[in-house]
């Protein structure tokens, strides 16, 4: 779960890292009003999405007066602002943050994240600040510092200051980055985050260190434990498709392909992908309904899958481990008799009582396309989606 610049700037500052002040707004005319509370003569106008990009894309602007932050607020409200992390659809700009502007005399990058391979958290930064972590890894490989954290004892003070050092920093400023650094690693353990970003932190000319930017993602599988965190979701930042599955308990992320898929277990949802691309077709979804296949989460996932409008066909791969393929079959016909599906349906079942799931499927009179294997599944889900864009056939979508 991602959260907005403004959200993740008031969660660090619980942790002691300090940003400069600022005010959120959801209208031009607000924008303005806020700049005046804060006072000042310059402010930063930023529109709040969960992408990065925002400068070169228009949605961060600097502005000295009333009117153009109310100028530049129009010019951002309920526009779609197209990053290279957003894709051609863009994200929509409902609400501004307007900051005080701050004297710059550095930017630095730092991140933390979690690292698969060590299994620790590990901390990521760099004296060129105000770059993409990608652009830097190319542009300044050698300005890059790595450091990983044990968890039995924690993010320690010498290794704050080792990473000052490498990074350059000023003697009399080093203890203002080591509670930075304190602060961001002990939200990221405390919350289940994945990734605490700030880009740029920078260094004022009045020797202050400050988030001048910040980026939270969380586990989503840990909110549980922090509804307060939880709350700071924001639906119109997420794929409608995702939140749609997300409410109803099904992990799902949307593709650009048009078969769409209905797995168990994260690992065979990824091979079937992979065997799709390699009959030659595209996924529409990544698709996991999980362990309990029931009738109800069965046609949950009809739904939500026909409710992507480029579904040509549906390839459903069941491997009854806990599950008994004949209740997987007597969920499909059921979920295929309440759900409107107009796209050929492909089912592949393998498992416990697998002869008897193939009976009732075949007895069910509908026209499912039946598969053995994992490999024959994916031919015959490309092969049916081809024959009906060879036919012209037009998809008509049930939602």
């Amino acid at each position: 779960m991602d959260i907005h610049e403004y959200q993740a700037k008031e969660v660090l500052a619980r942790f002691g890292v300090a940003s400069p002040e600022g005010a959120l707004a959801y209208s031009p005319e607000q924008a303005a009003y806020r700049a005046r509370e804060l006072g000042g003569e310059k402010w930063v106008v930023k529109a709040q999405i969960h992408a990065g990009g925002r400068g070169k894309a228009g949605g961060v602007k600097l502005c000295n007066s009333d009117r153009e932050i109310e100028e530049a607020c129009e010019k951002m409200f309920g526009r779609k602002l197209v990053t290279h992390q957003t894709g051609p659809e863009g994200k929509g700009v409902y609400r501004v943050y307007v900051e005080t502007a701050v004297p710059i005399d550095r930017e630095i990058y730092l991140g933390l994240v979690l690292d698969r391979t060590s299994q620790r958290v590990m901390i990521v930064a760099s004296g060129e600040g105000g770059m993409e972590i990608e652009d830097i890894s190319a542009n300044e490989p050698g300005s890059i510092v790595r450091a990983t954290v044990e968890p039995a004892v924690g993010l320690q003070e010498f290794q704050c200051r080792q990473i000052a050092f490498k990074l350059g920093i000023e003697a009399g400023l080093v203890q203002q980055f080591v509670r930075t650094l304190q602060g961001c690693y002990r939200a990221f353990t405390e919350l289940d985050a994945t990734m605490v970003e700030i880009n740029p932190l920078v260094v004022t000319g009045d020797n202050r260190i400050l988030a001048l930017d910040a980026k939270m993602t969380f586990d989503d599988n840990a909110m549980f434990r922090h509804p307060a965190v939880a709350e700071l979701r924001d639906k119109s930042q997420e794929d409608p498709r995702e939140s749609r599955a997300a409410d109803r308990g099904l992990n799902y992320v949307g593709l650009d392909g048009n078969i769409g898929c209905i797995v168990n277990g994260a690992g065979l949802a990824m091979a079937t992908m992979d065997m799709i691309k390699l009959a030659g077709g595209e996924p529409a979804n990544f698709l996991d309904i999980g362990g309990g296949a029931t009738p109800e989460r069965v046609a949950k996932a009809f739904r939500l899958v026909m409710s992507d409008k480029k579904v040509q066909a549906i390839l459903v791969n069941i491997f009854a481990g806990i599950n008994r393929c004949d209740w997987v079959a007597e969920g499909v016909v059921q979920a295929l008799r309440e759900v409107e599906v107009d796209v050929p349906v492909i089912v592949r079942l393998a498992g416990t009582n697998v002869e008897e799931g193939q009976k009732i499927l075949a007895r069910s009179g509908l026209p499912i396309i039946r598969a053995t294997n994992l490999s024959e599944a994916a031919e015959r889900a490309v092969k049916a989606w081809q024959s009906d864009v060879a036919r012209g056939i037009k998809v008509r979508v049930a939602t």
